[in-house]
């Protein structure tokens, strides 16, 4: 790294640390139904929707009726998106006349992003009109963002509250989260955006003429669209002379900044954050960085606020930050090895490939292990061109879980639940009752934990071995051998932790992928989810124990060791296998 590198990597983390905090304590605030600085102005709004819904604030829910509402609301939404895709040829601001969805493509696409996934088997700019990028996708990247602070917010209050079996109510928490904190900061950062060259207009898409025109040669088809071939089997082209190219336009700031904050990920164009029109400049990338770790970060201090302890939050935070940063480490070191292959070439050995030179080596792979850390699975390179170590990165950091930061939410109640399963080890080992936060933890906390820690990694296993047996599944990779099952694992690997990024190099627009891939999304989503929330609702019926001289201290150096120790051998002994069939295979043969 350079001297730029090391000043753009330390600044940013600076400038992270220094807004979780009072973002954190803001966010407390809401969801404790305490005044802000927003509530003049938005408590009008809050109160009207609450009256002609018919939501009463006042009303708590336990937590089979809090997990109730969300299923109902999410399904809610999966149909209205389902039905829109279908019939997006018959909806306004459509200027590109784009044709409907199929109902597999249309199926997944509505799961993915229900469920915070974002999994994109489509070209966005050749698939999906901006009436749907606006009214469908877009209004999915703040409810399923709402759904996933919420869930943790319920998490947290099962910790608090003591014998009693209400977690709060899920419309008024979910209406808080949005109004108060996904909108307001969405709309700040989509100006910036647009400051720094971030597209936001309705415009039919543009025909330029090129600089310099170009040929290619085109593979002819026949009337059923496949390809002529000549007698000794070859395929029969004619060569294309380009003088102009079709540059898209659209609503892209708006987007843009609610996938990032949300940790979605869905990009307006099929480059995603590489494409100069979502991320055109070094600033922009800082700020959509800073934008996807914001939310989880500050997320632990509101964590440390509510349970009355903010060394706890800081706890947690220090964890996620040690294998974040311990990640970005491996990353950078493996990309700037390069290929020893190509390095015998004379050529440099930095692997630059699929990287984008106005973010540089540094920029790009603090994207990565930030998008996969996270479940927000936006990028601004293509990962399918990292080295075989380098690709293991971000592919270990998704099979964690999604804890380090975690989708907005999502991480946080499932870092929960393994600080859950470190305490309860812990306990046994020392021959006492473990407690956390004042409540013990007995057979029905440490299950819910299970079902929130290991439901994605072997929803993964399982569909990465069927897809290994799957003809449709097999032809679909375009790399053999050790990559090939790297770009299988990524897939499911994504999809089960809803995060949505890709390896690429897998043609996933097949009905294998689509039709598995809703039920690894939706796997993933919701098993977690309602594990968790019962988890919440059984320790909020029990007392508050009192902390001994036997209490484990769980926001000291000590438990945040432990803590990292658990979260690493348990994703060793769930995915070690898997990777070394993969990428570690991939990295022996690239030396050898």
């Amino acid at each position: 790294m350079n001297s730029y590198e090391w000043l753009q990597t330390i600044l940013f983390f600076v400038v992270l640390l220094t807004l979780v905090k009072p973002l954190g304590g803001f966010m407390a605030k809401v969801f404790q139904g305490e005044r802000t600085i927003l509530y003049p102005v938005i408590a009008p709004c809050e109160k009207l929707i609450y009256r002609f819904s018919g939501v009463k604030p006042e009303d708590e829910m336990g937590w089979k009726r809090y997990a109730g509402s969300m299923l109902l609301f999410n399904l809610m939404l999966f149909v209205g998106l389902f039905v829109m895709l279908m019939t997006q040829h018959l909806l306004p601001l459509n200027p590109q006349k784009l044709p409907p969805f199929t109902w597999q493509l249309a199926l997944n696409t509505a799961v993915s992003f229900t469920t915070n996934t974002n999994w994109q088997a489509y070209v966005g700019e050749q698939a999906a009109s901006y009436f749907t990028q606006m009214v469908g996708l877009a209004v999915h990247n703040f409810v399923s963002a709402a759904t996933g602070i919420v869930i943790a917010i319920a998490v947290i209050r099962g910790f608090v509250r003591r014998k009693t079996s209400m977690l709060g109510n899920f419309w008024v928490d979910t209406t808080r989260c949005t109004l108060y904190i996904l909108l307001p900061i969405s709309i700040i950062l989509s100006l910036l955006l647009v400051s720094q060259g971030v597209i936001q207009n309705f415009s039919a898409y543009k025909a330029v003429p090129l600089v310099q025109s170009t040929n290619y040669d085109k593979p002819k088809m026949d009337d059923k669209g496949n390809q002529i071939k000549d007698g000794k089997g070859n395929p029969v082209t004619e060569n294309m002379i380009v003088k102009e190219v079709t540059i898209p336009m659209g609503p892209v700031a708006s987007q843009e900044a609610i996938k990032e904050l949300g940790t979605n990920g869905g990009g307006f164009f099929n480059a995603n954050s590489a494409h100069p029109f979502e991320n055109p400049t070094p600033l922009s990338n800082f700020i959509e960085i800073l934008l996807i770790l914001l939310i989880p970060g500050a997320l632990t201090h509101t964590f440390g606020v509510m349970v009355g302890n903010s060394r706890q939050g800081w706890m947690l935070l220090g964890v996620m930050l040690f294998i974040l940063i311990t990640s970005f480490g491996v990353l950078q070191w493996a990309e700037s090895s390069g290929n020893p292959l190509v390095a015998k070439l004379g050529v440099q050995s930095i692997n630059m490939e699929g990287k984008e030179v106005r973010f540089g080596m540094a920029g790009s792979n603090l994207f990565t292990v930030a998008t996969t850390g996270t479940s927000c699975g936006a990028v601004n390179s293509m990962h399918d061109s990292l080295t075989p170590i380098g690709g293991m990165m971000p592919l270990s950091l998704i099979l964690l879980g999604e804890i380090i930061f975690g989708g907005v939410g999502s991480g946080l109640y499932t870092m929960l639940s393994f600080a859950i399963i470190a305490v309860f080890v812990s306990g046994l080992m020392i021959g006492r009752t473990p407690e956390y936060l004042g409540k013990k933890i007995e057979v029905r906390e440490m299950w819910m934990s299970i079902l929130v820690i290991l439901t994605a990694g072997v929803t993964v296993l399982i569909l990465s071995g069927i897809a290994m047996i799957t003809p449709q599944a097999v032809t679909s990779m375009a790399n053999p051998g050790a990559h090939g099952l790297s770009e299988v694992l990524y897939a499911f690997a994504s999809m089960a932790n809803n995060n949505g990024s890709a390896f690429a190099g897998l043609n996933a627009n097949v009905n294998f992928y689509n039709l598995f891939g809703s039920l690894a999304m939706t796997l993933g989503r919701y098993v977690p989810a309602i594990a968790v929330l019962a988890m919440a609702g059984s320790l909020a019926e029990k007392k508050y124990v009192p902390p001994s001289l036997g209490t484990l201290p769980t926001d000291k150096a000590p438990f945040a060791l432990w803590l990292t120790l658990v979260i690493l051998i348990v994703g060793a002994l769930t995915f070690f296998p898997a990777l070394a069939l993969g990428p570690i295979v991939e990295h022996l043969m690239m030396v050898s």
